[in-house]
């Protein structure tokens, strides 16, 4: 009885409909009971405490005749701008905020699905369909995912940059760069697994990827440039010209605030690209930051060992984190793009306390903590500066972590199938 009952269970939990009936419905029951609404200038419901009101207020832009990049400058790719824009001209002149957090959670939605599809696919090709599957269900029990989608368009980065890795690991070499490219016109991020394809693809082949992705890239933000440079342009430098914020760069600098930019009126102009965002110059200057991980990058890239599937996804995971680690920046939804590919490199018990710990430091520091800087104009002070530094710093040692974990990965030599 009892193997009857333990092959019904193996049977249930082995069905990939099941998972998506309740993978989608309990994020669509979350919508409905805390629906996302602003009432007396707050913010309640399942988006409170994201960004969906300041896309909602940005792309109310386009409704008083501003396109995206010619009206409008970006801190982001093409993409989410346009996106945003798309569903305020949906919506209509009776446009509100609560039917655009609710169609745009929505669309965060079905790129979550396709990320869960993506883990159950890749888990199940890199270490059975049986490892796969339970991927799938770890990350759909997975809190911050669930939040992510109606916080930020994190989840539509993280599925670009896993279906571009999913096609690189099944050959589909041209079709990895082309979605490669798309993803890098959502965020730059996708466009590390060029580094996979460096690594993994001889000269000739990896040259070629090289340039369908670029073309892809470049094709879009040509016809941008010659459309309108000024507003185009801040799209590609914004990012890389704010101080630092949230990491351990952060503190030696001594600024203890987020990174984030001005008001959404200061978007018509771009020479007001960095009046909202402001903090003490870098001790260690950006260029030598970006040169240490280049080295570091080049160590591991030199030391790889590991030539099979497992490998190139390992190998993404770790120079998307070192990237990370570089960064004059941190942000706690970047989460989103890390947590699957912990669960594809790390399918244990203690590759999921890390997902759960990283994600725990990450929603410990925001809300929890930022939300305490209200008073202070979203600036950490006093009695807050200390338990800010030490999730800081422990949130580094979870990265650091990982990436000597990850390069542990990469000097192993793949075992022979049937071994």
């Amino acid at each position: 009885m009892r193997n009857k009952d333990e092959l019904k269970l193996g049977t249930l939990l082995g069905d990939t409909r099941l998972l998506l009936i309740l993978f989608v419905s309990l994020r669509l029951m979350m919508l409905l009971v805390y629906q996302p609404i602003i009432s007396q200038g707050v913010e309640r419901g399942a988006a409170a405490g994201g960004d969906f009101a300041f896309y909602f207020a940005t792309a109310g832009l386009t409704r008083q005749g501003y396109a995206p990049f010619d009206g409008w400058w970006s801190e982001f790719p093409p993409i989410h701008a346009f996106l945003i824009s798309g569903i305020m001209g949906l919506l209509g002149a009776n446009a509100n905020y609560g039917a655009f957090a609710m169609l745009y959670g929505l669309l965060m939605l079905v790129f979550d699905t396709g990320n869960l599809l993506l883990i159950r696919g890749i888990g199940s090709r890199l270490h059975g369909v049986n490892t796969g599957t339970s991927l799938a269900w770890i990350y759909a029990v997975m809190f911050a995912p669930m939040v992510m989608i109606w916080w930020t368009f994190e989840p539509m980065v993280a599925f670009f940059l896993l279906l571009s890795l999913f096609a690189l690991i099944r050959g589909k070499d041209a079709r990895s760069a082309v979605w490669a490219g798309i993803g890098g016109l959502v965020k730059f991020t996708p466009l590390m697994v060029i580094g996979a394809a460096l690594r993994f693809r001889s000269t000739g082949k990896a040259a070629r990827y090289i340039a369908i992705s670029a073309a892809v890239f470049g094709i879009v933000y040509g016809a941008l440039l010659i459309r309108n440079a000024e507003m185009t342009l801040p799209s590609l430098t914004a990012q890389y010209g704010k101080p630092s914020y949230q990491t351990v760069w952060a503190l030696i600098d001594g600024n203890y605030r987020t990174g984030n930019f001005g008001s959404v009126t200061d978007r018509l102009d771009p020479t007001l690209l960095n009046t909202g965002s402001t903090g003490n110059p870098a001790v260690i200057p950006g260029v030598v930051r970006l040169a240490a991980a280049g080295l570091i990058g080049l160590f591991v890239y030199g030391r790889t060992r590991r030539f099979d599937e497992l490998g190139t996804v390992a190998f993404v995971a770790i120079t998307l984190l070192i990237f990370f680690l570089q960064a004059q920046g941190w942000s706690p939804q970047w989460v989103a793009q890390i947590l699957p590919l912990i669960l594809l490199c790390f399918p244990t018990r203690d590759g999921v306390i890390a997902a759960v710990l990283l994600s725990l430091v990450a929603f410990a520091e925001y809300p929890f903590l930022w939300i305490r800087t209200g008073d202070t104009g979203g600036v950490m002070t006093g009695s807050l500066v200390m338990p800010f530094a030490v999730l800081v710093i422990a949130r580094t040692l979870i990265l650091v972590g990982l990436c000597v974990g990850l390069y542990r990965r990469l000097r192993q030599t793949p075992v022979p199938a049937g071994m």
